[in-house]
């Protein structure tokens, strides 16, 4: 049966030059000129670092994307993940028809409607109603074919009361709502959406992924979903791509995408990193394991070790918090200490702290740390991060018989049974 294919990407390439907006000087701009006259190359094409943001690199210009190729099937839902400066945005970017690529081409056969960054699109001097109007007519629907919709647009992105209320006036959440709705609803074929959705709260994201499942099973529209909640992606797509420093590394079954992504994130009980100026810094992480190294055995002692680096001044108080999340980045465990106002917040120093699960009862798995660090009353973030991978297995323990059981539970605790 042959495929019916409504996208696809051929050897896209995206070049960055660092440090500059545009191509950088005028010599680069006419060397650039003199090759293309006599039909040569792009000199700079030969040149450029991978797209690796932890590192220096030893080239003005970066490939935020490279030898990227690949195809989508009508009414499919194609997951793309990856690391934050993986690529995606960027691939988006030019897919939308936002950014031209440096090298390759994509080939599309219908309207695409882009979701990328909240109030894309939007003009924020007019109001809810009259956006939704200059959104339909960008994608090339008629006066008509707007109207037919735009009572059910209003009512999915829950913003009646405000529909008539410029849109700068709206708050983030609410911009995100009415333009997912948009999106949702003027029907395009090929629904480009990014990681906005995660400014929606949890209601509205559940909605939302009700509604990609329905115009693509129903519909028979192509949706392009980037995320980093894995979960979703689960739920979503059967395909998913994975990006690394700009690079394809997968396209496969969106479970098997996941498991690859997973284990490019290198286990380590291990985290530091250097003091930011003026602000209280956690440049150290550590988690003591049951078995050494990172191998945790389920129901026994697991402690993470802090430590805080203070500015000369102090502050008034803060909260150290973290998450345990598992392999699709789904918390599971959360815990906090609250307005620490000791001697740590007071005085320039190291300061250290700890805290210990006497019975970590996880099932086996893949596992992270999110650490968050906060002034208390100002609720201003100091930190956010993710550290500390490690693998939890069922040591001296015997697993369920029943193929059902397995892997579908995350945490274990203790409980009776009364006959």
């Amino acid at each position: 049966m042959k495929k019916d294919i409504i996208l696809k990407a051929e050897n896209i390439s995206k070049q960055y030059r660092l440090g500059q907006v545009g191509t950088g000087t005028l010599s680069h701009d006419l060397n650039r000129w003199w090759h293309h006259v006599r039909g040569k190359e792009n000199p700079y094409l030969k040149v450029g670092d991978t797209n690796d943001r932890s590192t220096k690199g030893t080239s003005d210009y970066v490939w935020a994307l490279q030898d990227i190729n690949f195809e989508v099937e009508r009414g499919e839902v194609l997951g793309i993940i990856g690391k934050n400066g993986a690529g995606k945005s960027t691939l988006l970017k030019i897919l939308s028809k936002v950014t031209a690529p440096t090298s390759g081409s994509i080939k599309s056969r219908g309207r695409i409607a882009s979701l990328l960054e909240v109030g894309t699109g939007f003009n924020p001097e007019l109001t809810g109603k009259e956006n939704i109007y200059l959104n339909g007519a960008i994608l090339g629907m008629t006066k008509k074919e707007i109207a037919s919709k735009i009572d059910e647009i209003i009512e999915f992105s829950g913003c009646e009361r405000y529909i008539d209320t410029p849109v700068k006036r709206y708050s983030s959440g609410m911009t995100v709502r009415l333009a997912f709705a948009v999106a949702a609803f003027l029907e395009p074929e090929i629904l480009v959406i990014d990681e906005v959705l995660a400014v929606g709260d949890a209601e509205f994201q559940k909605k939302a992924i009700g509604k990609m499942q329905d115009i693509s099973n129903q519909g028979g529209r192509t949706i392009l979903f980037v995320s980093h909640d894995l979960s979703a992606i689960s739920t979503l797509t059967k395909k998913t791509i994975v990006l690394s420093n700009g690079k394809i590394v997968a396209f496969e079954e969106t479970n098997k995408s996941i498991a690859i992504y997973s284990s490019l994130h290198s286990l380590s009980n291990y985290y530091e990193q250097e003091c930011v100026l003026n602000k209280p810094t956690v440049t150290k992480v550590k988690i003591e394991t049951s078995e050494g190294a990172t191998l945790q055995g389920s129901n026994k002692p697991f402690t993470i070790d802090f430590e805080i680096t203070m500015p000369e001044k102090g502050v008034e108080n803060m909260a150290l918090s973290f998450q345990i999340l598992n392999h699709l980045q789904v918390p599971i465990l959360y815990d906090y200490i609250f307005d620490i106002h000791t001697e740590i917040c007071r005085s320039k120093g190291v300061n250290k702290l700890s805290f210990t699960y006497p019975k970590l009862a996880l099932y086996k798995g893949n596992y992270s740390v999110m650490v968050h660090l906060a002034e208390t009353k100002t609720k201003t973030k100091f930190q956010e991060f993710n550290c500390c991978s490690f693998e939890v297995e069922m040591i001296g323990m015997k697993e369920p018989e029943w193929g059902w059981q397995k892997g579908v539970c995350q945490y274990l605790d203790e409980g009776s049974w009364e006959l």
